[in-house]
């Protein structure tokens, strides 16, 4: 709940060093222990630094299970079409640390990186403090220094306790879909879980909630909302042939579908233009459809089209790339399966003259985390894969081995699967064994996206 999972090192790490690698190295070591569950050494190194938690734009605070980046990205994406200047703090990256702070519109420079880190390492005076929770508060200390009419915060983990739940008042919050993850620290419920997400609520501060499948989940997200008198908004989206239609009290708009792939991209484009409703800046209609369709969110249904993993690939063949590793993250690949053994285009590709919708076999490369449930990952995905070539994620002692995501995938159902090396070893032998055309989905955790997107440049 008060951390997010460690900076994806290893690709970082095939990279040129930069002013900020040795400082982050050293932040790492100020605690034994990745995740701890308190806010008091936050408090503690913010009071240090002036609170610059108290010296922020309005900010939109965003928790879930599924969906929190992506939400954040559509809001980003709609505020500055309609011209306003946006921070942003999300976790984890992906290939530098640097994505995980963005001022104004544009990546933290490495020298500002550098310089912050190393003043709240100087203020913390070698105080036990976890490495999300130190460079939370220098992402804090940036945001009260640069000016930005907004400031889009993502939690880490949970929210009762994440290191970002520091902001008295918000302007809002919102709440993605909730699922099992993180179960060690968050409850093996889906009623405890959503308990620790609603502890991002403010007493009168209104509240955007994503529909919850799970009715403990959604009972967990009133209750809270109720005992602090949290006004929950009302929404709706509406699946279109031709895209959504999304209405508010404040709007009803019909829109093309967003510029990310996955039918579930709707609901998350629904709660990040239910978020505008209570900000106190003009994003007009049209600014809402520009933002849909310029929006970017590596690793969620990504397509990858160049780079030396795609341009290995026969004519014909597609390539993608997800993040996502738990039971929602595998049944929206499994929708996206289902969309696409129909020959329903894909979203977003529009512009890149993509044919997304021919109804090719679906082939794996799989690796995840050891701390992640497998089966409620694959279990969904099974039915509709022909072939899985399992890998380990390179440098991560926490992976299942690719023998472990073998012994999975045929406990799952899947007949074709195979270790393999590494990913480009997965793909060439995938290719190698078919005739014919097929799409190529990468998926699994993070830490391989992320590999994968460093490998591919």
């Amino acid at each position: 709940m008060s951390d997010a999972p460690t900076p994806l090192a290893n690709p970082s790490a095939r990279l040129a060093a930069t002013r900020s690698d040795p400082v982050l190295d050293r932040l790492k070591g100020l605690h034994p222990k990745v995740i701890d569950l308190s806010l008091d050494r936050v408090h503690r190194l913010l009071a240090a630094l002036d609170h610059p938690e108290r010296k922020l734009p309005p900010v939109v605070h965003v928790a879930g299970t599924n969906g929190k980046g992506s939400t954040v990205a559509f809001l980003r994406a709609m505020l500055e079409a309609a011209g306003h200047r946006v921070h942003v703090y999300t976790s984890p990256h992906l290939v530098r640390f640097h994505e995980r702070i963005r001022l104004a519109g544009r990546l933290i420079d490495d020298d500002h990186l550098a310089a912050l880190l190393e003043e709240c390492e100087v203020a913390n005076a070698g105080n036990p403090i976890t490495f999300f929770e130190v460079t939370t508060v220098a992402a804090f200390l940036a945001f009260s220094r640069v000016p930005a009419e907004v400031v889009l915060l993502e939690t880490g983990l949970g929210g009762r306790l994440d290191a970002t739940n520091v902001v008295d008042r918000p302007a809002v919050t919102a709440i993605t879909r909730i699922s099992y993850d993180h179960r060690q620290f968050l409850g093996d419920s889906l009623l405890e879980i959503a308990s620790e997400k609603a502890g991002i609520f403010k007493p009168g501060v209104p509240v955007v909630l994503a529909p919850q499948p799970e009715a403990d989940a959604l009972k967990a997200l009133n209750l809270r909302a109720n005992a602090i008198a949290a006004p929950i908004q009302s929404w709706s989206v509406e699946e279109r042939p031709d895209g959504f239609r999304f209405e508010s009290a404040k709007r009803r708009l019909d829109l093309p579908m967003p510029g990310l792939a996955g039918a579930h991209q709707i609901t998350n484009a629904g709660v990040a233009i239910a978020c505008l409703d209570h900000l106190p800046l003009a994003v007009d209609d049209e600014a809402v459809r520009r933002g849909l369709a310029a929006v970017e969110w590596p690793a969620r249904l990504q397509r990858l089209t160049r780079g030396p993993l795609a341009e290995s690939l026969p004519a014909g063949w597609e390539l993608w790339l997800d993040g996502g590793h738990n039971d929602s993250a595998g049944e929206v690949l499994a929708r996206q399966a289902v969309d696409w053994s129909r020959g329903q285009a894909d979203a977003g590709q529009a512009d890149e003259g993509l044919d997304g919708g021919s109804p090719l076999p679906l082939l794996l490369i799989y690796g995840m985390l050891s701390s992640k449930d497998p089966f409620e990952f694959l279990g969904p995905l099974a039915p509709f894969t022909h072939s899985l070539r399992a890998v380990a994620i390179p440098g991560e002692e926490a992976s299942f081995t690719a023998e472990e995501s073998c012994e999975t995938a045929n406990l799952c159902g899947i007949r074709d699967h195979a270790a393999a090396d590494g990913v480009d070893a997965a793909l060439a032998d995938l290719v190698a064994n078919r005739q014919s055309p097929a799409r190529v989905l990468i998926c699994g955790s993070l830490y391989l996206a992320g590999t994968v997107l460093a490998e591919n440049g």
